[in-house]
């Protein structure tokens, strides 16, 4: 199994910022987890407060990863998987769905926050058969990705990609959006897959108007789309069954059953690259 990791997390902690939250640490807090600080936990509650609904969103998007990726390993046969904007680690990560189908596949994840790349060893942790990397990288930087070794060792780009664009797109602000996706996808093969959730106002603009204000207050400006700028993102790619939706409705098992829509501002969508 290899186990690179993009830079080492040696000098992860002294590039952690305490007196700021993070939207990985957040996102960690919402959901129970314990890699947070109070600034973080003060932001969570914050925001919880004016959309009590946001753990259910933030677990519905989480689940959507889980049957994306089961999805693409299990019954479109993707061996090797690009993670844009990993996040902490939490069970199951995408390693461990895509390997419980085929022990054999291959996962690159990326993300710039220090705090995950000091919990990054938990990410390597794969089957003996299969293989994981971790990138210290940004999505605005596409090529520091494209170009690392752990994405040229890893990565055969004579064989179908799925690429992993969670709950990280409404932080990419246009005009950069739209520019970054189709830069990760331009080298990638035909048949070869996206998956991508995208924060929407759709459903509840108000209460989720204001979550996206305390973030922008806390230095992580947002930003929201609607049902055609979000299916816009897939112009050219051949969208799975059933197309752009909320994340709880796309392909939904018996988690998803009584979730409110109100509930969810994340569209999601599965499409293959022609």
């Amino acid at each position: 199994m290899y186990s690179g990791n993009g830079s080492g997390s040696e000098g992860a902690s002294a590039r952690i910022d305490t007196s700021t939250a993070h939207s990985a640490r957040v996102y960690d807090y919402i959901l129970g987890g314990k890699d947070h600080y109070a600034v973080d936990a003060e932001a969570g509650d914050k925001m919880c407060e004016h959309w009590p609904a946001l753990p259910v969103h933030m677990l519905e998007n989480r689940r959507f990863m889980h049957r994306a990726g089961h999805y693409l390993a299990k019954e479109q046969g993707i061996r090797q998987f690009l993670d844009i904007g990993t996040g902490l680690p939490t069970a199951p990560n995408l390693h461990e769905v895509a390997q419980q189908v085929a022990p054999e596949s291959h996962v690159v994840y990326v993300d710039n926050d220090p705090i995950v790349l000091a919990h990054a060893r938990a990410l390597l942790q794969g089957t003996r058969e299969g293989a994981t990397a971790y990138i210290d990288a940004d999505m605005h930087d596409p090529d520091a990705i494209l170009d690392s070794p752990e994405f040229r060792e890893l990565i055969d780009l004579g064989e179908p990609v799925g690429l992993m664009i969670i709950g990280i797109l409404h932080f990419i602000l246009p005009p950069d959006d739209g520019l970054l996706v189709r830069r990760l996808l331009e080298p990638l093969p035909s048949g070869s897959f996206l998956a991508m959730t995208i924060g929407t106002g759709d459903f509840a603009p108000g209460e989720v108007g204001r979550v996206a204000e305390e973030y922008a207050q806390q230095g992580m400006p947002m930003a929201l789309r609607d049902l055609a700028t979000a299916t816009s993102f897939f112009d050219g790619m051949d969208l799975v069954d059933p197309g752009v939706t909320q994340v709880h409705k796309w392909r939904p098992g018996p988690e998803q059953d009584g979730v409110d829509d109100r509930a969810i501002a994340m569209y999601g969508a599965v499409a293959r690259k022609r």
